[in-house]
């Protein structure tokens, strides 16, 4: 007859078995790629609009370097002063909290267990947890931070992370409609093809963060980057027919 261990406990999930998520915010592979896009787009639109008006090649890639490098700091800025601002605002909250947490102790304690019964949690367990977390102030301001600003105040975003990276990302993709013309390339056609080939290629790695699949996402990107080449083509072509 075999008998069971009445020292072991219920059967349950083994520790090794586990799952894993996709970042669902999409992390450096968003930042990265939506700014390479977004610096591919607008140069490639740029030099078809130039190339509408029918200038010459030299003065294409005075306009794709103009284009380039405008862009470029103008992310890396826009971006530094928006993680900048988010983070000064964050910081605020977390003083307030910090100061909440001094002046109502009891109050905040008692907030912080209603979060947790909200969420299903036994009232005598959230208050139990509310109070274990409260006996450490910092870890009180990080946990209400969490809760109430979706905000880890140890993992706010580097500014100067920020801006580099968006500057870098922007960099990349704008210089690729600008290579043809580097080679020697006399009409826009070169252009089309690289941008293009450029356009799928980020719209295919999007679909890494997106339940969408590689061809859907690389096909739609390439509508998108060709339907604004088209128009600011137009527009070139208008505005060199009008002032020719």
């Amino acid at each position: 007859m075999t008998t069971s261990d009445s020292s072991s406990g219920p059967p349950g999930p083994s520790p090794e078995v586990h799952h894993s998520h996709q970042d669902v915010s999409g992390g450096w592979l968003r930042a990265v790629v939506f700014g390479a896009m977004d610096g591919l787009v607008s140069n490639f639109a740029l030099i078809a609009g130039m190339a509408g008006g029918g200038v010459s090649s030299s003065t294409i890639v005075l306009a794709g370097f103009a284009g380039l490098g405008a862009g470029a700091f103008s992310m890396a800025a826009g971006e530094y002063v928006s993680v900048r601002s988010q983070n000064e605002l964050a910081e605020r909250e977390l003083i307030i909290e910090r100061l909440e947490l001094e002046r109502n102790a009891d109050g905040e304690l008692a907030e912080l267990a209603h979060s947790y019964i909200d969420r299903g949690v036994q009232p005598e367990l959230a208050y139990e947890v509310a109070r274990q977390i409260s006996r450490d102030t910092d870890r009180a301001v990080q946990v209400h931070a969490m809760l109430e600003l979706g905000v880890d105040p140890q993992q706010l975003a580097s500014p100067v992370v920020a801006a580099g990276s968006s500057f870098v990302a922007f960099l990349t993709g704008a210089i690729i409609p600008v290579i043809p013309y580097l080679f020697g390339a006399t009409d826009l056609l070169p252009a089309l093809v690289v941008s293009a080939l450029g356009l799928f290629g980020a719209g295919a790695l999007v679909s890494r963060i997106t339940p969408r699949s590689w061809w859907y996402a690389g096909l739609r990107q390439l509508g998108f980057g060709l339907g604004a080449a088209g128009l600011t083509y137009g527009i070139g072509a208008l505005v060199g027919v009008a002032t020719g």
